[in-house]
């Protein structure tokens, strides 16, 4: 049994859905992330850098893997899935894979804070990050008329880990109303089962959802504080 360590984040929603779409048998650990049990010493144990997602694979030995985009390609090893075992096919899904990782998870992260989370509105900041993500977002949008997928001709880990973070562009402050083969690509795995099973971990009542402003307030309250530690 593989136990997720995971909260209603792209990041957490990356693993839940890459391990409802290779199948394997899982157990969520639900972290409250404005309680700070990310820091905690025995999750530190688990990841040194007090962050979700990170899993423990009881089937080897308990091993412990954090960082989303390791743990996507050790689940992609695992099972033998969502990733090209030849070489010119899996860089190009490590390449946009990694894409992710080091642009559009960061690049985002960044606007959400600036833009939905921060107390105070310091417009450069909010534009400086919207204009990278809109920049990276085109990216994309070059990529996808060329590509059914962003590493090829099949679906892999590089579009999960791309469309947890793309999906949540509303409270980046981002539009993609005019980026219709980004759109095209979204619609493509949100008809999957398997990620609209992974977007639900932990729980859909924990994600920001725009007709509930109470709920909203609050989920944004409790980043508030989070994003200071």
């Amino acid at each position: 049994m593989i136990d997720l360590y995971t909260a209603a984040t792209p990041n957490g929603w990356k693993v839940s859905v890459m391990l409802e779409e290779v199948g394997l048998p899982y157990e969520v650990k639900t972290l409250n992330l404005s309680k700070l049990d990310q820091k905690q010493a025995w999750f530190v144990k688990i990841n040194p850098n007090g962050r979700i997602p990170a899993i423990v694979d009881g089937n080897e030995d308990d091993l412990a893997i954090f960082e989303s985009g390791a743990i996507l390609i050790y689940l992609a090893e695992k099972t033998g899935m969502l990733l090209p075992s030849d070489r010119k096919n899996r860089s190009q899904v490590m390449q946009w894979l990694m894409f992710q990782m080091g642009g559009i998870g960061p690049m985002m992260g960044q606007a959400n804070v600036f833009y939905s989370y921060w107390n105070e509105k310091y417009q450069p900041a909010i534009d400086r990050y919207q204009n990278e993500v809109l920049r990276l977002f085109a990216v994309l949008e070059e990529r996808l008329p060329q590509n059914e997928w962003l590493g090829g001709d099949d679906y892999s880990i590089a579009d999960i880990a791309n469309w947890c973070w793309v999906r949540t562009h509303r409270w980046t402050g981002v539009s993609v109303d005019e980026l219709n083969h980004v759109q095209r690509w979204m619609a493509a795995i949100e008809a999957r089962p398997a990620a609209q099973r992974g977007v639900n971990v932990p729980s859909s009542q924990d994600t920001l959802r725009e007709a509930d402003e109470d709920k909203a307030r609050q989920l944004i309250q409790s980043i508030q504080k989070m994003v200071q530690h």
